[in-house]
């Protein structure tokens, strides 16, 4: 019997605690008990922390992404069992409705999608129960290291399905990707799977602009200092054939408009707290694209035997890592990018001290 377990409570906008919860148990046949070895903390938990997920019930246990071992499974499981090392995703499927049988996994309608951390308990906890296992947990490559991983139940799906497969980036594209965080990161290596002529980086931070170089950007430009100029001067004034949109919020949106080619598709991946102005008066006569979405992680088995075969960057994004009890320290670090120079931190996994990201040779 698992006593005194804890987790990462939210109690509304600005207040939370690592303390103690109930165990999770086995509610549904489809469920299944994943004991926490390792988990990172996702730009939608601060998100959640400043009141613009308006969904999440105080008392709710954060996060949803995870990697760990099940200890326990509903009678009704039959992909994983006790023992197994599994990646969490940040996505429930049923595997039954409408949408579920069409791949479309984060729209599912019989109490899949994403609840992990949002409608229900997540994954920032000792242990968790995740809904509709078979399709919820990924079993892990035993190469593959924990840390590795976890980048795997949200990020680098979200990037490359919202931001890369939405965009439809094709060889010889000119990619602009707006933030140059984590998920913009994720976004510039995943789209160089598809061999576009060139990725330029956008965001105000410079060491940031430096990773972006790392993760295979050709060109950064600072945000404050006419970003769209050098567009047009790299494209002969045509504009991107892809924008994705890595920040959420109303400047970056309509900056990422200006920059798109006619004919050209924006892709939206950031979470968005406040309405960004459409300005269809532009936009009405260049055929533009917009897309938005929340990721689906059918590409997950995928992303997984790239990371196993060393085709994805994983461990670049990883500058901090913490025991799991201390999570608001984690919080801290990542919730203040700026000044520690975080880009993803990992608890539960043996600690190392900040990892600069530098351009590769």
């Amino acid at each position: 019997m698992r006593i005194g377990m804890k987790g990462y409570v939210f109690h509304g906008p600005g207040q939370s605690a690592w303390e103690e919860v109930p165990d999770p148990a086995v509610k549904e046949p489809t469920d299944a008990i994943v004991r926490v070895d390792a988990v990172t903390i996702c730009g939608t938990d601060l998100h959640i922390l400043k009141g613009d997920v308006p969904e999440v019930r105080p008392g709710t246990v954060l996060g949803h992404e995870a990697v760990g071992e099940i200890v326990e499974t509903g009678g009704d499981v039959r992909t994983v069992r006790p023992g197994d090392r599994v990646l969490v995703s940040c996505i429930s499927a049923c595997g039954r409705c409408r949408y579920c049988r069409e791949g479309v996994y984060g729209q599912c309608l019989d109490g899949g999608g994403w609840v992990l951390g949002h409608l229900i308990d997540g994954t920032q906890a000792e242990y968790v129960r995740v809904p509709y296992a078979d399709l919820s947990v990924h079993p892990l490559p035993g190469a593959l290291a924990a840390e590795d991983a976890v980048l795997l139940a949200d990020i680098f799906p979200t990037a490359y399905e919202v931001g890369v497969l939405n965009g439809r980036v094709r060889p010889g594209d000119t990619v602009v990707v707006v933030g140059a965080g984590p998920i913009g990161l994720a976004a510039i290596a995943t789209a160089r799977l598809l061999s576009p002529e060139r990725v330029i980086a956008v965001d105000l931070a410079a060491p940031r602009l430096e990773a972006a170089k790392a993760f295979g950007a050709e060109a950064v430009a600072d945000a404050s200092e006419a970003p769209e100029q050098l567009v047009a001067d790299l494209t002969g004034g045509l504009g991107a054939d892809v924008v994705v949109e890595a920040v959420g919020v109303p400047e970056t949106f309509e900056m990422c408009a200006r920059m798109v080619r006619p004919g050209g598709r924006l892709a939206n991946i950031g979470v968005h707290g406040s309405p960004a102005t459409l300005h269809l008066e532009d936009l009405w006569i260049k055929n533009v694209t917009i897309t938005t979405g929340l990721v689906d992680t059918r590409s997950t088995p995928t992303l997984l035997r790239m990371a196993a075969a060393g085709r994805l960057p994983t461990g670049q994004l990883v500058t901090h890592t913490f025991p799991l009890d201390h999570m608001q320290e984690a919080y801290d670090v990542f919730g203040n990018a700026a000044e520690t120079g975080a880009l993803k931190v990992v608890l539960g996994v043996p600690q190392h001290e900040v990892v600069p990201v530098h351009p590769t040779a």
